[in-house]
């Protein structure tokens, strides 16, 4: 009802379990997915890391009740592009089909708290440090400022100014390192630069 009130927004197909999601993609080939994580015989998690694995996927925006920090953690590792919880309002769950759907990010307040919590409260060379600093390890000078400036927020307007770029000069480098580093989205380098201790 949310999605189909929008003029814009079109509901394309339905899935009533996470085994249903690849051919229900197949067969609808949406922009984006929203994808609940409590789904009976494959979660929305698992369902999603699928969907991401797969060429040319569609965005994912998860939706659910809960927002333990795990499931938010794995959910945008897995390249999903926003995660919101269903209090959210109406306006704003369109609103983030929206951004998501534009190669955007979206997230609840509370998801970015939490997310915010755990990477500040991360200590430890751990195994997943040791290997985020291995893949940064293959990037430029260059490359290797725009992904830390990822890492600490900034918008592709912001990078360009504090690195005396242009928009598109950002724009094309954060798309080289999506390539290099085989990640779906900024979120996930920004992940990575945490992971590797850098912000």
């Amino acid at each position: 009802m949310i999605i189909g009130g929008a003029p814009d927004l079109v509901v394309v197909g339905e899935a009533t379990d996470g085994t249903e999601v690849p051919a229900a993609v197949a067969a609808c080939a949406p922009d984006v997915v929203l994808m609940d994580i409590r789904m009976p015989r494959l979660d929305g998690l698992a369902a999603t890391e699928e969907l991401r694995s797969a060429p040319n996927p569609p965005e994912v925006l998860v939706l659910t009740t809960f927002d333990a920090d795990e499931q938010v953690l794995r959910a945008l590792r897995a390249g999903a592009g926003g995660f919101l919880l269903k209090d959210t309002a109406p306006a704003e769950i369109v609103h983030a089909v929206r951004r998501v759907a534009a190669g955007e990010t979206m997230l609840s307040p509370t998801v970015t708290r939490q997310l915010v919590a755990h990477v500040t409260g991360a200590v430890g060379v751990d195994p997943r440090r040791q290997r985020a600093r291995r893949q940064l390890a293959t990037l430029s000078e260059r490359e290797r400022e725009v992904a830390i400036a990822l890492g600490q927020g900034r918008s592709n307007a912001e990078i360009a100014g504090e690195l005396f770029m242009s928009v598109a000069t950002v724009k094309a480098y954060v798309s080289r390192l999506l390539v290099k580093l085989d990640l779906n989205n900024r979120v996930q380098v920004a992940l990575l630069v945490h992971d590797a201790g850098l912000v």
